[in-house]
C-alpha cells in the first residue's frame, strides 16, 4: 500500500503543479510570484491529502496574498485534479505553506554572518 501512496504523492504534487501553472493562473487574477508545489501527502484511504506550497513573489503581503487565492480556490483545484486523475474519489485538499526554504536562507545567513565573525 505504501508503494501505491508513494506514486500517487508523486502524481499529485506533478498535477497540481501543472494546474497551478496553466488554467488556475488563467482563472483566477491576482496569483503573483512564483509557486511551487514541493510535497503532497496523501492519507491511505484518499479522502485528504496535504499539499505544501513555497510561494516565491516580491513582497511577503503578495506571497500571502498568493497563498491566501489559492487556499480559497481548493475547490476549483480539486475539480481540475478530477478531470486529470483517473480516481474513483479526489481527495479534499489542504494547503499548507512549506518554510523549509525560508528555513534554508536564514541558515544560509547565520553561517555566513558566523563566517564573515571569524
Amino acid at each position: 500500500m505504501t508503494k501505491r501512496t508513494d506514486r500517487l504523492d508523486s502524481e499529485f504534487q506533478r498535477e497540481i503543479a501543472a494546474i497551478l501553472a496553466g488554467p488556475f493562473k488563467d482563472k483566477i487574477p491576482g496569483v503573483r510570484g512564483i509557486v511551487s508545489v514541493t510535497e503532497a501527502d496523501v492519507a491511505p484511504d484518499l479522502k485528504t491529502a496535504k499539499v505544501y506550497l513555497s510561494v516565491y513573489a516580491t513582497s511577503k503581503e503578495e506571497e500571502a496574498a498568493t497563498f491566501a487565492l489559492i487556499t480559497q480556490n481548493a475547490g476549483f483545484i480539486r475539480r481540475e485534479l478530477a478531470h486529470r486523475m483517473r480516481l474513483r474519489t479526489v481527495p479534499a485538499l489542504t494547503f499548507l505553506k512549506d518554510g523549509s526554504m525560508e528555513y534554508g536562507s536564514r541558515m544560509d545567513e547565520l553561517f555566513s554572518k558566523l563566517h564573515k565573525d571569524n
